[in-house]
């Protein structure tokens, strides 16, 4: 256990330091307020994101060990300093007409406006990422291999949907429609576009990473291996991870209004999700506990649904992080249940 979480133990003291330091350079004796606002964070994003985790795992399994190592590496610079720090700022820049230099300085030196910003594309970005969570939702229960159920009344019906080409398609589609109703008169086409590019890009990197692994598996077999996914599999789960922590990003600026506190919290519990990732794969978690995934699609399912409600109302991140929690220990629980009665 130790072996896998050593680097994220090493990050969160890190992290605390800098927590420490930045605290008292900012203002001098908040230092230790600003250490427990970062560790609050940290807890945070692993609530939110442990659904996450479980899907990570469903993906890397497939991976090859390189590219496993890269998502560790790589994975967390671009989760950090891309999602927690960056792409905020690029956003705001694209939807203010400001320079991105111009809301960088803002973050730093005037964190008000530049929270004021944000909660004009809080919108379009949660829009975003609920339209791309409720396609990996959709396409994980209307599956016409999926073999196995949790909850059998909803999930079988779900299933028999395949019939309909395109359902999972439609179904979000009809989704951005209804949203759209409740949507200020100014804010709808933003909305809209966001959800339909959501949808669109899962769309592209899904069928993308379906023809690699095909490719993939043929190759193996005239080699006798086993099929690995690469760059694609990588690129697939950077975008869940966006989708997953534009809640976390934007719910932390309720919290505090330091950009850097935010990204130092938030990075820690990012890296303690890669960690729990790399041990469900290792220790193939999935495959010991039979409803893990299907409790992590349903958590991502009802994630989806809160990021289009947040568009129109504040939903406490106590509520989201704890609702897919409870649902994913459900899962863990059944399965262990289930293990039993089968021994």
């Amino acid at each position: 256990m130790i072996k896998y979480f050593k680097g994220s133990f090493i990050i969160t003291l890190i992290g605390i330091i800098s927590a420490y330091l930045w605290g008292e350079h900012t203002h001098p004796g908040t230092g230790f307020l600003a250490l427990f606002i970062v560790l609050f964070l940290s807890i945070l994003e692993i609530t939110l994101s442990f659904d996450n985790a479980v899907i990570n795992a469903m993906k890397l399994e497939k991976m090859s060990d390189l590219w496993r190592h890269r998502f560790i590496t790589w994975g967390i610079i671009i989760a950090v300093f891309g999602m927690r720090l960056l792409f905020p700022i690029i956003v705001v820049a694209l939807f203010s007409g400001l320079s991105i230099l111009k809301v960088a300085q803002l973050a730093l030196y005037d964190v008000d406006k530049y929270a004021h910003y944000l909660h004009i594309v809080h919108a379009p970005l949660v829009t975003f990422g609920g339209a791309f969570l409720l396609m990996i939702f959709l396409s994980f229960f209307v599956n016409e291999n999926k073999d196995s159920y949790w909850i059998s009344i909803l999930e079988k019906p779900f299933q028999k949907l395949n019939c309909i080409k395109y359902i999972d398609v439609i179904i979000a589609l009809i989704s951005l429609m209804v949203l759209q109703n409740f949507i200020p008169e100014k804010s709808k086409i933003p909305v809209i576009m966001a959800g339909f590019t959501g949808i669109v890009l899962y769309l592209v990197i899904d069928s993308v990473s379906n023809l690699l692994e095909n490719i993939a598996k043929r190759k193996a077999e005239l080699l006798g291996e086993t099929a690995k996914l690469g760059f694609i599999g990588f690129l697939y789960l950077e975008l869940i991870d966006a989708s997953f922590s534009l809640d976390g990003v934007l719910g932390a600026f309720a919290i505090s209004k330091d950009i850097i506190i935010i990204a130092i919290g938030l990075a820690i519990g990012a890296m303690f999700v890669r960690s729990l990732t790399i041990y469900m794969v290792d220790k193939k978690t999935l495959k010991q506990y039979l409803y893990l995934e299907h409790g992590a699609h349903w958590a991502i399912g009802l994630l989806a649904i809160i990021m289009y409600v947040s568009t129109r109302v504040e939903v406490s991140e106590v509520i989201t992080g704890g609702s897919g929690l409870v649902i994913v220990t459900s899962a863990f629980i059944s399965s262990l249940i289930h293990n039993k009665n089968k021994d």
